[in-house]
């Protein structure tokens, strides 16, 4: 029996596969959702979670023992190294995580990639609603493409009550009348 042999190797060495992890810790953090091969998926959740779990700790000893939240906080900075990630993270993950005891992510099978066939799957955190926050986002938008088009409407009346004070154009910026086109002499040949 095999003991103490734990994780995928992703076809990549050491270095390539923690930066890999490292990589992708970001991106979730960052989004709260990304879409990966469904091995990719399996192995980070191996990664976040221990991280989703340091940021808890670090947010219940922040008053009563600060050294130790820093002290976690720079355990979980050697592996993110990216400051706006580890921010989010100790900031606004760890409080929306709240008392769930783990299983902070969730992995959602979502079929076959076209290219080379390789299952694909969603990794997202448990805790965020993604349709509210899509039609917060929409309504958003909207409303700014309404603002957009009361402005248009707004400068074009402006536009429209100014007066013109332009002279007649003179005789010579005219159109002239176009000339007919001359028929190609082969074609009247062969006619």
């Amino acid at each position: 029996m095999i003991h103490r042999r734990k994780g995928r190797k992703l076809k990549r060495t050491a270095s390539h596969r923690s930066a890999l992890m490292s990589n992708l810790s970001a991106s979730l953090i960052l989004n709260k959702r990304i879409s990966t091969t469904e091995a990719k998926a399996k192995e980070l959740r191996l990664y976040i979670e221990p991280l989703v779990t340091k940021a808890r700790k670090a947010l219940r000893l922040r008053d009563s023992s600060p050294e130790k939240s820093v002290h976690l906080r720079r355990e979980a900075r050697k592996f993110l190294e990216n400051k706006d990630a580890l921010n989010i993270l100790f900031g606004e993950i760890s409080v929306k995580v709240g008392d769930r005891p783990g299983g902070y992510t969730r992995v959602l099978k979502t079929g076959n990639r076209a290219g080379d066939g390789a299952r694909t799957a969603i990794i997202e955190f448990v805790d965020y609603n993604y349709v509210e926050q899509k039609q917060e986002k929409q309504k958003e938008k909207e409303a700014a493409q309404g603002d957009k088009a009361d402005t248009k409407k707004s400068d074009e009346k402006k536009a429209s009550k100014k007066v013109k004070t332009t002279e007649p154009k003179a005789k010579s910026d005219e159109k002239k009348p176009a000339k007919p086109k001359k028929k190609k002499e082969g074609a009247e040949a062969k006619a």
